[in-house]
């Protein structure tokens, strides 16, 4: 029997153990921190070995195979010595598509993939596929593929995941847009970043598809000084293309055996440019899985979000509250700011991940009237933004900076919660920041 070792009991760490054990593997899941009394309830109730707040070093170098879930960074020592010691470390995405012949959509990208995984998951179960959806979002992909098996998956992929994989494969690929994010994993090295992300393409064949956005720069650079073997199929805002999805006047485009309208840019539910470039790789996919563009257009038109992302909380006094905490980066900060009609109370900070906010700076003298802080260390922003705005104050929680967003917005105003950074000074999550600011709100 061999042995799999787990580390990490999170959502991906405890879906492989269960696959591993039901695959006859001898199972002990590590985890440095806590697990959660979900996850070890589901541990125990499935009979596999645990430890928690420690690393057993004798028991994990007795692997065969390791499974690290995608949080841990690849040059922690111990990782280090797995590799020396050449006990095979994969991802929990790797390790699964061994047990699936599952065609796959995996969507990657540093912005959109969550909405573009949705939207996709939405039209093909519309569609009537039989469909999972897992990856960063819902179940893991490993405990689905040991408890229910469906024929596609639809897969949002982060650069952690993607680093772990061999001989993993998307039929489909969607990469939707790459810009500095996670640098601190990729030893500040932009380039590193974009190689890890088109790891995606790195097993597709003549046979499959790259859905990719035409109009950014990083992956028109790479796509063009490295060779790959699946279709190209392109979108673009900017420009009419031979084969892809575009735009012509107000309508969505789309070239592939033939031309078709799909639908006017105003019938989305989702507006906003990124919304509207997510769509379009969305309908790419579903399309090559032969999905009807009635279906298609019909699915993109009654969609409704994702949490978190750009969410309409309450209008209070004529105040709009929006939350975007799921925006942990500038980029994502950027198409929050940018779809704002109205003058913005804007609530940002957390971790900064190395954020240069000077991209930032025309839609902040353009839209931003107040800046709230909510951060331990909000120096940055200060620095960036303190001489550009009239008001910026600091705040330690998600219902101070809602008290002082309420008490400087007025009527007409919006209050958006768009952090551009990560969550974890002040929360456990940027859902759980997000779920403390719509609880701040609902408490005015």
């Amino acid at each position: 029997m061999k042995n799999l070792v787990v580390l990490g009991g999170g959502e991906s760490g405890v879906g492989t153990a269960i696959l591993g054990k039901q695959k006859g593997f001898n199972v002990f899941v590590s985890d440095k921190g806590a697990i959660a009394d979900k996850y070890k309830k589901v541990l125990l109730h499935h009979n596999i070995d645990f430890e928690e707040n420690q690393h057993t070093e004798s028991k994990i170098f007795a692997a065969d195979l390791v499974m690290k879930s995608p949080g841990i960074p690849d040059k922690v020592a111990l990782i280090q010595e797995l590799v020396s010691k050449q006990i095979k470390v994969v991802s929990e995405i790797e390790f699964t598509s061994e047990y699936t012949n599952a065609t796959i959509v995996g969507i990657t990208g540093s912005n959109g993939k969550t909405t573009t995984t949705m939207l996709v998951h939405y039209v093909l179960r519309k569609a009537g596929l039989d469909v999972g959806v897992g990856g960063n979002i819902g179940d893991s992909f490993a405990k689905q593929v040991a408890e229910k098996s469906f024929e596609n998956y639809v897969l949002e992929l982060s650069s952690f995941q993607l680093d772990g994989i061999e001989n993993f494969n998307s039929h489909i690929a969607i990469i939707t847009n790459i810009t500095p994010d996670h640098l601190d994993r990729y030893e500040y090295n932009f380039d590193k970043y974009i190689d890890s992300k088109f790891r995606i393409v790195k097993n597709q064949t003549e046979n499959d598809f790259l859905i990719y956005d035409a109009d950014d720069e990083a992956i028109q650079n790479w796509l063009s000084n490295n060779k790959i073997k699946s279709k190209l199929v392109p979108f673009s805002m900017e420009k009419e293309l031979e084969y892809g999805a575009f735009l012509r006047g107000d309508k969505i485009i789309m070239k592939l055996k033939t031309e078709d309208i799909l639908m006017n840019v105003s019938e989305l539910t989702l507006q906003g440019k990124h919304n509207t470039k997510n769509a379009m790789a969305a309908s790419l996919a579903a399309r090559l899985l032969k999905t009807r563009k009635e279906t298609i257009a019909e699915s993109l038109s009654d969609f409704e979000g994702v949490e978190h992302r750009l969410e309409n909380v309450q209008k209070i006094n004529g105040v709009q509250y929006i939350n975007d905490s799921k925006a942990t980066n500038v980029n994502a900060a950027f198409y929050a700011l940018e779809c704002m009609d109205n003058p913005t109370v804007w609530i940002v900070g957390g971790v900064d991940k190395g954020n240069d906010y000077s991209d930032l700076m025309p839609l902040v003298r353009e839209k931003v009237k107040a800046i709230v802080c909510l951060g331990l260390d909000n120096q940055k922003i200060i620095d960036t933004f303190g001489s550009v705005v009239d008001v910026l104050v600091e705040t330690a929680g998600a219902e101070e900076a809602v008290k002082v967003a309420h008490k400087i917005s007025k009527k007409g105003d919006t209050v958006l919660l768009s952090p551009a950074c990560a969550s974890f000074d002040l929360f456990d999550s940027y859902e759980d920041r997000g779920n403390k600011f719509k609880q701040a709100v609902k408490n005015l």
